[in-house]
């Protein structure tokens, strides 16, 4: 489990540094370029690829760094569209943004297994106060006082040194931005993820399909989550209790039962509404056929009426 997952994290950053070269928008009719979000790379990915088996005079090139490159390249058209995974803000509209969304995620707090509070956590769960204490204003710095135990293990914190949306709707969650969360820096997904496994004291944050191994539905080895206690009763209740395997989660997002934000859209954006036609044809195809490998990628699908409002909007 170890080394594929060590191998997974390798595959996701050589895939990302093999296309940056190539995400640069192209004048091609045939060519789609994106660049952006961790969160939406390894869907956008399966996407092309599956995609390019009914359309192989398609060329679809995808780079992975950020949400925050992803709206910089779409806005200035380095890209044909940017991989987006918080909220498209009034100012970014301004400024041309056109949206659409995708698919659904959400952001977890992620812990490492071997964590000395581990037992306490996955019963009692934190609350949101508690996370701001920990990522925000620095209050909790050992793990005892998570739980009212006794360990003064120093919690360590890592925090995604990129402008990610994973680090912006988690700063959402507790009323603040991503730079207002503390900790040490580490680039992307695969980054955070990784720092957390060879640090037993640590917590960090990660989109799903970075804690899940998606062929066995159960979490990476090393990576634990924290239960969200969302009614704050000090107790992980039934409702609570949704991160044994991928699709418990997916399942609690979908009905609704894990908070928004972490949970959100994932979007693609270009630069006003996208006029290459191999674009806007295989954004057609992601929102119809497309939809079924969702779930097998490891995201939640769109409900019908959302795919309904997002099909009109390339019309």
């Amino acid at each position: 489990m170890k080394n594929s997952f060590i191998k997974f994290i390798v595959f996701i950053i050589s895939f990302s540094l093999i296309f940056s070269s190539c995400g640069k928008k192209s004048d091609s009719n045939n060519t789609v370029s994106i660049s952006g979000a961790f969160a939406l790379y390894p869907m956008a990915v399966k996407w092309a690829d599956e995609y390019k088996k009914t359309h192989p005079e398609i060329q679809i090139h995808i780079s992975a760094g950020g949400a925050g490159k992803g709206m910089t390249d779409a806005l200035s058209g380095m890209v044909d569209l940017g991989m987006v995974s918080r909220s498209i803000s009034k100012e970014e509209t301004d400024k041309g943004a056109w949206y659409i969304a995708v698919a659904k995620d959400a952001v977890l707090p992620t812990i490492n297994s071997g964590n000395p509070a581990l037992k306490d956590l996955q019963t009692k769960g934190l609350k949101k106060n508690d996370f701001e204490k920990i990522f925000i204003t620095g209050d909790i710095t050992e793990w005892g006082n998570t739980t009212g135990g006794i360990s003064i293990e120093k919690i360590n914190v890592f925090t995604r040194s990129d402008a990610c949306g994973a680090g912006e709707m988690w700063a959402k969650y507790m009323g603040k931005k991503q730079e207002d969360i503390k900790g040490t820096g580490v680039f992307g997904d695969p980054g955070m993820a990784d720092a957390i496994r060879k640090d037993i004291n640590s917590i960090g944050y990660n989109n799903i399909i970075y804690v899940y191994d998606i062929n066995t539905k159960k979490k990476h080895e090393g990576l634990e989550i924290i239960p969200v206690d969302i009614n704050e009763n000090g107790v992980v209740d039934a409702d609570e209790n949704i991160y044994n395997t991928i699709d418990d989660i997916d399942k609690a997002i979908k009905e609704g039962k894990y908070p928004s934000p972490p949970a959100r859209d994932l979007y693609f954006v270009s630069k006003g509404k996208p006029l290459n036609k191999a674009t806007s044809d295989f954004l057609k195809w992601i929102l119809t056929e497309g939809q079924k490998f969702v779930k097998e990628g490891g995201y939640v699908e769109l409900q019908k009426e959302n795919i309904n409002s997002e099909l009109k909007k390339l019309e």
